[in-house]
């Protein structure tokens, strides 16, 4: 049984059963209710910034590329 974050709530979603999922540059992300889904669908990027890799104290002022790949 995998299971997967949901990158909106931060619920962790069985990826078995679960009906809510998008998926984005090539990842599948799972949700545990199709509001979550929406709101990932509407603005990913917000949600994907957030969470992940933990940065030191979340300070991101300034504009230092963030999506400009």
């Amino acid at each position: 049984m995998a299971q997967a974050k949901d990158p909106v709530c931060g619920m962790m979603v069985d990826t078995e059963t679960a009906e809510h999922k998008s998926e984005y540059k090539g990842t599948t992300y799972y949700f545990c209710a199709p509001g979550c889904k929406r709101a990932f669908d509407r603005d990913p990027e917000a949600y994907l910034a957030e969470g992940g890799e933990s940065h030191e104290g979340h300070e991101h002022h300034g504009h230092h590329g963030h999506g400009h790949h």
